[in-house]
């Protein structure tokens, strides 16, 4: 079974818990266990499971890939967004999530994340349940 989740990103950077509609995508599926497999198709944006409890981690993170990867860089990619491209290969397009009694298992803090990196943009998720 195959979803999609559309997310509006609201700034140029920026970390959105996706949690909750991913969550209705599984329990609507009816899978009471198996693997979600959560896809961001974009090469500047990621996915992420990780603290939610506390955003101040989300800005954190955001905080240390500026460090590592500044927008301006001396990149050669003329479209003028190969720090987005490099943030997104470090956090990854991709998170699998085991299934377990109709849910998502997730830690006790975390969530999963949308990592924008190059937005606001409308970005699309894709959401593959697999029944196991």
């Amino acid at each position: 079974m195959l979803e999609t989740v559309q997310v509006k990103t609201p700034d140029h950077s920026a970390i959105v818990d996706v949690t909750d509609p991913i969550s209705v995508k599984v329990r609507e599926s009816g899978v009471k266990s198996g693997i979600c497999v959560v896809y961001v198709p974009h090469t500047t944006a990621g996915i992420t499971v990780n603290e939610g409890a506390d955003p101040a981690v989300a800005d954190d993170v955001l905080d240390i890939l500026d460090r590592l990867v500044p927008w301006r860089g001396g990149y050669r990619h003329a479209e003028g967004n190969s720090a987005a491209h490099l943030k997104a290969i470090l956090v990854g397009g991709s998170a699998q999530i085991i299934i377990h009694n109709g849910g998502l298992l997730l830690g006790t803090w975390e969530r999963v994340f949308l990592c924008e990196f190059d937005g606001p943009r409308t970005r699309k998720i894709y959401v593959k349940i697999i029944q196991g």
